[in-house]
């Protein structure tokens, strides 16, 4: 097994150990705190692919900006104790078994498929995802869905301070 594998395997399994984490935690900024860690693991499975800006580009997007747009958000609500539940739901316990046997019943499938003879990429691939040929498809082909996100990020700050504001004059 090659370096690369082995790193893109190591990043796999905490992106999935963070995502598990990420949707079990019962308070909002350990949860934020395993969603940026599993940014990191998926700008580190974007390098074992060899697209180093979209590497740069999760980390800086999501793990920077968005992020500190969540984390504004939950501190702006400013979150107390949760109440508990009293019910243990029996749907709980299924959905955890189903789940651990469909994962378990794909690493089966993982460990006793055939290899494969693609050890490596296929030579466009450098130029699909060098910075030029994203530039050009994002402000040509994805210009409108681009300036829709931005609008929707603006509408999202302002109405969180509108909303701020609202709270400081009661």
């Amino acid at each position: 097994m090659s370096l690369a594998t082995g790193a893109f395997f190591v990043f796999a399994a905490g992106a999935v150990a963070t995502a598990i984490l990420l949707i079990t935690r019962k308070s909002a900024i350990p949860a934020a705190l395993c969603l940026i860690t599993h940014f990191f693991c998926l700008s580190g499975l974007y390098l074992t692919l060899q697209a180093q800006l979209l590497a740069a580009l999760q980390v800086l997007v999501y793990a920077g900006a968005i992020m500190v747009l969540v984390v504004f958000v939950i501190m702006l609500l400013n979150l107390g104790d949760e109440v508990k539940s009293v019910k243990h739901s029996q749907v709980r316990s299924v959905v955890v078994i189903v789940f651990v046997g469909v994962m378990g019943l794909q690493l089966l499938a993982f460990l006793l498929g055939q290899q494969s003879n693609h050890t490596s990429l296929p030579p466009n691939a450098e130029l699909v995802g060098s910075v030029g040929e994203l530039g050009r498809v994002l402000y040509t082909d994805y210009l409108f869905p681009f300036e829709a996100v931005s609008l929707l990020l603006l509408s999202a700050v302002v109405g969180s301070l509108t909303l701020a504001k609202r709270k400081l004059e009661n």
